[in-house]
């Protein structure tokens, strides 16, 4: 991990959001145009009977049908911009407490973000025995953070409060709405490739009933359709993939930075891997404080593993990896001697001086 302005950051993540918003609809219309063409070679649409003639016809097609699925896939997004908030909560049973319900809970958000300058999120609560926790909203006064009721019961004060801190360092640096940009878009990519496959897999066969003699061209259909589908899956990870793994290596540190306490983030990391599943669509999962979804060998992952994401902290923000088990908190260790702090690679310059106990750069 290398050290990253803020400033810098938050920039790349608005880059990131034009791009999606630029990039979406040129890959709609490419689906359509691909489809267009699988409709002529199956006998669903007129085909000039030459492949050059129908990549022109399908073209002039474009002008007609471009527009509408533009029309109907700006419509989605904006029922999805007003309302992900409530899709979010309706796919991970998040429900909103206030400083009644949840007082202590409560006050460590509330203390993080005076610290910060920054209006408290609102603070929402999942019932549920899984450790997790997320960040989410487009705006200010939209923000939340949701957090799990195993997550509360499991961990302690100091490791929970690394957990919101790292959840606010995904709002102060614009991840979350880079994120539900990006899932918005992959949805509507995914839910077309879907309809694709079921339309044209049940309207093949049918279609094959009625009509033995094309069973040649209706073959060719639904391999041309499996195509644009494998394309669409493909297009949507690659939407989700256009927020680095890396937000999770920031938030980590803007928590330590937070908090003073990079120990806490450790042992808060140790304690949730393995215990973090959470029923929910892939594209929410992609927003959670961790995902055990591995994908396909580990390729598709959308988070870095905890191991490399506690070495980080250990290694540029001093914490300590301390023997730690789901039930059992973190038990403070002794500083390391002065000789092996001067063997530290700090990222920042030499490392700091003892100071009695505080460590890290952020110390």
């Amino acid at each position: 991990m290398q050290a990253v302005g803020l400033q810098t950051y938050i920039w790349n993540n608005n880059l990131r959001s034009t791009l999606l918003l630029i990039g979406f609809p040129l890959l709609l219309i490419g689906m359509i145009y691909v489809l267009q063409l699988g409709l002529m070679g199956a006998g669903y649409l007129p085909s000039t009977g030459s492949l050059n003639g129908d990549l022109g016809y399908s073209l002039r097609l474009l002008i007609g049908s471009a527009p509408l699925a533009l029309v109907v896939a700006g419509v989605w997004f904006v029922i999805a911009y007003f309302s992900n908030q409530l899709i979010i909560n309706l796919a991970t049973g998040a429900q909103p407490v206030t400083r009644k319900d949840e007082p202590e809970l409560y006050n460590l958000l509330e203390n993080l973000c005076i610290s910060r300058g920054m209006r408290t999120p609102t603070l929402q609560i999942i019932e549920t025995d899984a450790l997790n926790a997320f960040a989410s909203g487009l705006h200010e006064g939209q923000f939340c953070v949701s957090v799990t009721r195993g997550l509360i019961q499991t961990l302690d004060r100091d490791e929970i409060e690394a957990v919101l801190g790292h959840e606010l360092t995904h709002i102060i640096n614009r991840d979350v709405r880079t994120m539900v940009i990006a899932s918005v878009f992959a949805g509507i990519i995914t839910l077309l490739a879907q309809v694709v496959y079921r339309a044209v897999l049940w309207g093949g066969l049918g279609r094959r009933s009625r009509d033995d003699g094309r069973r040649g061209g209706n073959a060719v259909f639904v391999l041309l359709a499996l195509a644009v589908v494998a394309v669409g899956y493909a297009l949507a990870i690659v939407i989700q993939f256009a927020i680095s793994r890396q937000r999770e290596y920031i938030a980590d540190a803007g928590a330590v930075e937070l908090t003073k306490n990079p120990d806490a983030m450790i042992s808060a990391l140790r304690k949730i891997s393995g215990r973090s599943h959470l029923e929910a669509p892939r594209q929410v999962r992609g927003m959670f404080l961790e995902n055990d979804d591995e994908g396909v060998m580990g390729l598709f992952t959308t988070h870095p593993p905890v191991e490399k994401r506690v070495a980080a902290l250990v290694r540029f923000a001093g914490g300590l990896d301390l023997p730690v088990t789901p039930d059992r908190p973190a038990v403070p260790a002794a500083e390391p001697p002065p000789a092996s702090r001067q063997d530290q690679e700090w990222p920042w310059g030499p490392p700091p001086p003892d100071d009695g106990g505080q460590r890290g750069p952020w110390g």
